[in-house]
This record gives structure tokens, C-alpha cells and sequence, in this order.
């Protein structure tokens, strides 16, 4: 049922907002150079690794060094638009079509935390990652990574085709509204380095 309906919504979404698409992908094009999209290894079901697409937001400056330099002074203003109102996330309705995520389900982070987690953290790869989630409607990256976690783990032990339509409907709120996109001075959110060790071995 649920991976019908991901299907239906997502495949009707993306040809109706295919000219959306196509033009942002012009602009990003013509104001931040090639490749159009940021595609990224990310854990799915059970861990499972595939690919994660999104619209490209933000340069390639290096430092002295061929370094590049840090998120926040990459980040465009018409990058920062995009992230605004999430329209670098439209490319994952692909991703949502051939089945690596779901439309609600913990968001697919990167491959390197998988280690990091404790066993329960752990949990939320019990279910396919997707575009938005219980957390994403409850902080986002205004909250800490281990209340991050505990409301993935709180979907993924209560999840409900009732539930996934509220989170849907907040989910436009939260955009609309332009809540918690990042954490203070981050681009987005600083990288989660782990929870304590004793946790992750209990």
C-alpha cells in the first residue's frame, strides 16, 4: 500500500512540476556551472547503499590548498533560495520512483554515520529513508542529532498511512513557512560525530 501510493504521488508530481524542474535546472546551469545535480552514496533499507540525487546549491571554491572551503561560504543566495523553500529536494521524487526511499521516512543521511549509531539509532534503517519525516516536522536541523534520532525511532515503531498523511501535510506547512532549515552558523547542520561509546557498544 504505502510503496503504491509513493509511486502514484510521486510519478504524478513529477510530471506535473517538470517544467519547475527543467527550469531550475537552466538556472543552476547558468549561475552555478556543471554538474546540474548533487548525487551522493547514501544508506537506504537495512542500510543498503544508493544513490541520492538533488539539485546542485552551492560552488566548487577551493582554498590555497585545492581544499574546498566550508558549506556556509559556498551556499549561494540563489543556492539558499532553493534550500528555502526545498526545491533542491524535488530531484528525489526519482529517487522515490525506483524505490530507494519513500515519500515519509527518516531522511537518508551519509554513509560514514553508520558506525556511529547506537543500536537503537540504528533502528530507523528498520524502514526506507525519505523526502521528509517525523523529525523534519519536529526541529529539522534546529534540534540535536540524538533528538533527531529518537523521532526517526518513534516513526519507525509507530509509522501509519495516517500518520505518513500528517507528516505530508506539515511537511508543506514547515516549507510554506520556511522553518528550520539550518542550525546556527551552518550551512546546514554541523556533522554528527557519534553518540557516547558506551552507548554504541550497550
Amino acid at each position: 500500500m504505502k510503496r503504491i501510493f509513493d509511486f502514484l504521488i510521486s510519478f504524478i508530481l513529477f510530471i506535473l512540476i517538470f517544467p519547475i524542474l527543467l527550469t531550475i535546472a537552466i538556472l543552476i546551469r547558468i549561475k552555478l556551472g556543471s554538474p546540474i545535480f548533487f548525487i551522493q552514496q547514501r544508506p537506504g533499507l537495512h542500510g543498503k547503499p544508493f544513490y541520492f540525487y538533488k539539485f546542485r546549491t552551492m560552488t566548487d571554491e577551493k582554498n590555497d590548498q585545492g581544499e574546498l572551503l566550508p558549506d556556509i561560504f559556498r551556499l549561494t543566495n540563489f543556492g539558499k533560495f532553493l534550500r528555502k523553500y526545498s526545491l533542491d529536494e524535488f530531484p528525489q521524487l526519482i529517487n522515490v520512483i525506483k524505490g530507494d526511499i519513500s515519500l515519509v521516512g527518516p531522511r537518508p543521511l551519509l554513509m560514514e554515520y553508520l558506525p556511529l549509531y547506537s543500536k537503537e539509532q540504528l533502528k530507523r534503517h528498520l524502514v526506507r529513508p525519505g523526502i521528509t519525516g517525523w523529525a523534519q516536522v519536529n526541529g529539522r536541523n534546529s534540534v540535536t542529532w540524538e533528538t533527531k534520532f529518537e523521532l526517526d525511532v518513534w516513526y519507525v515503531n509507530n509509522r501509519s498511512f495516517l500518520i505518513d498523511i500528517k507528516i505530508l501535510y506539515l511537511t508543506i506547512i514547515k516549507v510554506i513557512k520556511s522553518q528550520d532549515i539550518n542550525q546556527e552558523g551552518y550551512a546546514t547542520v554541523e556533522k554528527f560525530k557519534g553518540s557516547q561509546i558506551s552507548e554504541r557498544s550497550s
